[in-house]
């Protein structure tokens, strides 16, 4: 089933989260386990994340250096298939414009529509760490609005190769990304709005927004796409804090501000423990709020810790 279709066929807040595949050489367990440990609260899709090649150095006996690319986290698409034979729920695989070509894109898009996968969430993804910029692959789209037209192309069976015959259309709901408090290489929050008008007009069906932590700043971005005439849905993306130090590390990577009264009672927390009561004590606070404003759904990145999402949720659904 397809996200729209659950969203505008439920009269209340859904219930989402996302996962990481396992890192090279792991098996499923913990995907398995934390899927299990959420079941029970009736999840409506699961978004797995997709991660790019990556360059890594070695310093070899003989001083010399040695650059390899790896991928860490291979497997989405058949984690996700295997996901959602096993549990029936609808999966929703990242496609990136980064580390990917488009003819790349195109054969995991017919691989996804074999595997009877009929949802995704286009992202343009992060570029390499040894990059100071964005650099798209060589034949491969520079941002996600791009992304986005060559899946719209393949809903109406229009492939790369012209001159194929009996082409059958490639059905997907498309999300893409949101940013409350604006994508980090924007000028601007309204070239952001822009860019995110873009996407949708491209034929985007949903949004789903990075982690915040002041709702407020989530109204308001809701506010602001509609007078930009974005009309679909907009799905809050919340991230429960773990650890001590995201304090200072969610706010350097994802160019996001935490409220002050977060802020305090993390920096009073003297371990990890007490930084996830207090995380998931403001999660909760957050998603009882979000649901009393009937949003549409409630998507929760869990990263595979899953101990407090299950708190999380059970407090509020």
């Amino acid at each position: 089933m397809k996200v729209i279709d659950i969203i505008n066929n439920s009269d209340k807040t859904v219930f989402s989260f996302e996962l990481l595949p396992p890192l090279k050489g792991n098996d499923a367990g913990n995907i398995y386990r934390t899927i299990e440990s959420l079941i029970d609260f009736d999840p409506k899709y699961i978004n797995i994340t997709t991660h790019r090649d990556e360059m890594v150095f070695k310093e070899l006996p003989d001083g010399t250096i040695e650059k390899r690319t790896v991928r860490k986290r291979p497997g989405t698409v058949a984690i996700a298939a295997a996901i959602q034979h096993k549990y029936g729920i609808p999966v929703v695989p990242h496609i990136l414009c980064g580390g990917f070509s488009k003819s790349e894109t195109e054969h995991v898009l017919i691989d996804l529509n074999f595997m009877g996968i009929s949802n995704v969430l286009a992202l343009r993804g992060d570029g390499l760490k040894t990059d100071n910029m964005f650099r798209p692959n060589p034949d491969g789209h520079a941002n996600a609005n791009q992304l986005v037209e060559q899946i719209v192309n393949l809903r109406e069976g229009k492939y790369l190769e012209p001159d194929l015959k009996n082409n059958a259309p490639l059905d997907f709901c498309i999300g893409v990304a949101g940013y409350p408090e604006k994508h980090f290489e924007c000028p601007n929050f309204d070239t952001d709005m822009i860019y995110l008008k873009q996407k949708v007009d491209a034929g985007a069906d949903y949004i789903v927004t990075q982690m915040f932590f002041n709702n407020e700043v989530y109204y308001n971005f809701v506010d602001k796409c509609r007078a930009a005439g974005i009309t679909v849905p907009i799905i809050p993306g919340i991230k429960p804090i773990n650890l001590k130090n995201q304090l200072t590390v969610l706010p350097k990577i994802f160019s996001i501000d935490l409220p002050q009264e977060l802020a305090t009672e993390l920096a009073k927390c003297k371990d990890d423990q007490e930084a996830k009561v207090v995380g998931t004590e403001w999660a909760i606070y957050q998603s009882k709020d979000l649901v009393a404003h009937n949003v549409p759904s409630l998507h929760m990145y869990t990263y595979g810790v899953s101990d407090n999402a299950r708190k999380i949720v059970k407090a509020v659904f």
